[in-house]
């Protein structure tokens, strides 16, 4: 099954969900299998090192292996089956959730986006995405 590429169709059927638990971002030294037993959830390698998302239950682990981080974050998705090359839908949902000065760090996957959002301003952001559409 395609995804969907028209941008207002995405928008009435993004079907945000909040997750449960908490995440947070890390940026390290050495290659994922160094990591791999913290079961992160996304990598991405930088020219500055390998950032890992990782659950915050895991965050007990990292403290012992010395990883640092800087805040906490909850986990929204967007329950529609977004294409890889549908335009717009990152932007709209940025620019809402702007309006109500929430940040959004997203990472698109296959099927869907997904939103990471300060962990104290999650369920404003739930509401602020309940607007669109």
């Amino acid at each position: 099954m395609a995804g969907i590429l028209e941008l207002n169709t995405l928008l009435k059927s993004m079907n945000p969900e909040l997750k449960q638990g908490e995440y947070i971002f890390c940026c390290l030294a050495g290659n994922l299998a160094d990591y791999v037993h913290l079961k992160p959830l996304a990598s991405y390698v930088e020219e500055e090192g390998l950032t890992l998302i990782l659950n915050a239950d895991t965050a007990d682990k990292a403290d012992k292996a010395g990883i640092t981080y800087e805040a906490k974050y909850n986990l929204i998705t967007l329950n529609v089956h977004s294409s890889l090359e549908a335009v717009g839908l990152t932007a709209a949902v940025s620019a809402k959730l702007t309006e109500h000065n929430i940040s959004a760090n997203v990472v698109a996957a296959f099927y869907h986006d997904h939103i990471f959002i300060q962990t104290d301003k999650a369920q404003a952001a739930m509401k602020a995405l309940g607007e669109i559409g």
